[in-house]
């Protein structure tokens, strides 16, 4: 899709009504360093920021860098992430990226999308989190929540999310799209839910195309 004037002026006008409502530009995943974000992210794939936030302490208490993880006993690690779901998964994934950042990255979080997505287990959309959300670097972090809101506004419509981070990059000019992404992913989890979103009480229900389908209210 074009990003035409009005989809630009559009996203302008989201940008003024919701970034200052979260204006932390944060993930909500709890973590004290770059290494723990990393994990917590690639942990959080189909399964709440909260339930990753109850496993993490007991995980990083055990293994607490990149070289402890990288030689974790695997029945003992898919027991500390079980709470996560497809552990199994997660758990040989986990460890074959802390390996590869002993062995190619020095124990270090690489800093840049190019780097981390050779990581095991690690997507455009964690790494858009762990580059803007430790590093400070502009990302565009489209999880099902943005994705969602982003179809619904008109603003990406569509089902992949890379296409969809295209599309909003295209948008807004880079130094905004952390905060961006951030605020649109806590529109789609308090207001913009998936059945029976909140459009009566939502911030950027009038920027919505969607607002009067399930409102059942007509657009002016």
């Amino acid at each position: 899709m074009e990003a035409t004037p009005s989809r630009r002026e559009r996203a302008a006008a989201l940008y003024e009504a919701i970034v200052p409502l979260w204006p932390d530009q944060g993930p909500l995943l709890h973590y004290r360093n770059c290494f723990e974000l990393l994990i917590a992210v690639v942990l959080s794939a189909q399964c709440t920021d909260e339930q990753v936030n109850k496993a993490t302490p007991a995980l990083f208490a055990r293994y607490p860098d990149p070289a402890a993880l990288a030689a974790a006993d695997l029945p003992e690690l898919e027991a500390l992430i079980h709470s996560t779901g497809f552990f199994r998964a997660k758990a040989r994934n986990i460890v074959a990226a802390a390996r590869l950042i002993l062995d190619e990255y020095a124990g270090r979080v690489p800093d840049t999308i190019e780097e981390l997505v050779r990581l095991p287990g690690v997507g455009r959309k964690t790494a858009n989190l762990v580059v803007s959300g430790c590093f400070g670097k502009p990302g565009i972090v489209v999880d099902t929540h943005v994705l969602r809101c982003a179809r619904r506004l008109g603003l990406a419509p569509g089902e992949d999310p890379a296409a969809s981070e295209r599309m909003i990059a295209a948008l807004l000019p880079p130094e905004r799209w952390t905060a961006f992404s951030f605020a649109v992913n806590r529109l789609g989890k308090f207001y913009c839910v998936a059945r029976k979103p909140r459009c009566d009480s939502c911030p950027a229900a009038a920027l919505c195309d969607s607002a009067p389908i399930f409102t059942g209210r007509a657009q002016a």
